[in-house]
């Protein structure tokens, strides 16, 4: 048998896209082991989620170091004990340093509630449904030195509807983030994903024509 991907995941708050992850794990769907759970937040209640699924935690506040070059060594030291293979990021709400980025090249991945490169930064399903878009989703991608500029994975869509509310739109986006975050994971862990430039490219897949999706729908055209 091959052996797990080691994944070390680093969160800031509730952990949904954690426990995602940890259940697929679980039912044998993601070929890999949660090594560490690292939290720049001691309330973050994904720390609950770790330890009850007794994976190791560790929780690194920024008070404690005299920067926040100090503060990412002290993660990389972390990861690197841990013999991590991939890094993610699951509402981790702190930029990456190019400490970080040397030390984990082209292996730390990032899930984006909106359809990149549309919407990137804080409150991307806010902005979205402000704007008054019909069709928005979730993008997981790798992390390179911009914000939410890295190479894109995989995408979902999801529909706005003319009586959606913010709420009920974050709730359908973080529903599709459960299920494409670790297929995503799953290709990396089977050395399926290619970088080219801008793009990552699927290797060893039968490429399948996809039905164009619109909202609303067409009537007769």
């Amino acid at each position: 048998m091959a052996d797990l991907l080691k994944l070390g995941v680093l969160i800031s708050g509730n952990g949904s896209n954690l426990q995602s992850i940890i259940d697929h794990v679980e039912q044998g769907k993601l070929k890999a082991a949660i090594k560490i759970v690292i939290s720049n937040n001691p309330d973050a209640f994904g720390i609950q989620r770790a330890q009850k699924h007794k994976i190791k935690t560790a929780i690194l506040k920024q008070k404690d170091f005299k920067s926040k070059e100090e503060l990412d060594q002290n993660i990389i030291k972390i990861l690197q004990e841990n013999s991590v293979d991939l890094i993610v990021l699951a509402g981790f709400m702190r930029i990456i340093s190019p400490a970080l980025l040397k030390a984990f090249p082209h292996r730390i991945m990032n899930i984006h509630p909106a359809l990149l490169p549309s919407f990137p930064g804080l409150h991307a399903q806010k902005q979205a449904f402000d704007y008054g878009v019909k069709l928005t989703g979730c993008t997981v991608h790798f992390v390179d030195e911009g914000v939410d500029t890295g190479p894109i994975i995989i995408q979902a869509v999801v529909p706005v509807y003319d009586h959606d509310t913010q709420e009920a739109l974050t709730e359908r986006i973080l529903k599709e983030e459960h299920r494409i975050y670790p297929q995503a994971i799953q290709l990396f862990a089977d050395g399926k994903l290619q970088i080219q430039g801008r793009k990552v490219l699927i290797k060893s897949t039968v490429e399948k024509t996809i039905k164009p999706l619109c909202n609303p729908p067409l009537t007769g055209f």
